[in-house]
């Protein structure tokens, strides 16, 4: 099974955000992880961090939790830090060449160092109207975040190697 190509499929409110081709590394039933370049066309200055060509993602997904993490590495190797999703349990498709993620708004960034751990997009959550279309969806979203916020400050590299039992 690992090795093969899987499409992950980011969608948010509704329409596809991006489609990329990813490398399956691992799926045991509940977390899915898999490898690919930076996705996007061009470079993407957050201010905190630079995503660019060259860039490679390990992003790991689950079927049970409310969040994906995102180990961003340079072209190099050097860690850059963890981006992190706050998103509906991932779906996999009945054949297992899609991954279907719907993105919440809410994100996280732990930078490579563990300090300085970035809550972000908050603002556009509360501009989503999630809270008032699924209530409970919009509570499992914020304490995800709150969980990873957590993680990122103590042991976000234990719960990736799955040695966390959260």
């Amino acid at each position: 099974m690992s090795g093969r190509s899987v499409e992950i499929a980011l969608v948010k409110a509704g329409r596809t955000k991006i489609r990329y081709p990813a490398e399956l590394l691992a799926d045991d039933g509940v977390r899915l992880t898999v490898r690919a370049p930076w996705a996007a066309e061009g470079v993407r200055d957050f201010g905190f961090v630079r995503f660019e060509p060259g860039d490679v993602f390990t992003e790991h997904y689950w079927r049970d939790r409310w969040y994906a993490v995102k180990e961003v590495r340079s072209g190099d190797g050097a860690l850059k830090g963890w981006y992190c999703d706050v998103t509906r349990p991932a779906v996999v498709g009945a054949d297992g060449a899609e991954v279907l993620v719907e993105d919440l708004d809410l994100d996280l960034w732990v930078p490579a160092d563990g300090v300085g751990v970035l809550r972000l997009d908050e603002d556009e959550f509360a501009a989503s109207g999630l809270a008032a279309a699924d209530p409970e969806a919009a509570e499992r979203a914020v304490r995800a975040l709150d969980e990873l916020d957590a993680l990122g400050r103590d042991g976000l590299v234990e719960l990736l190697a799955g040695r966390a039992d959260r």
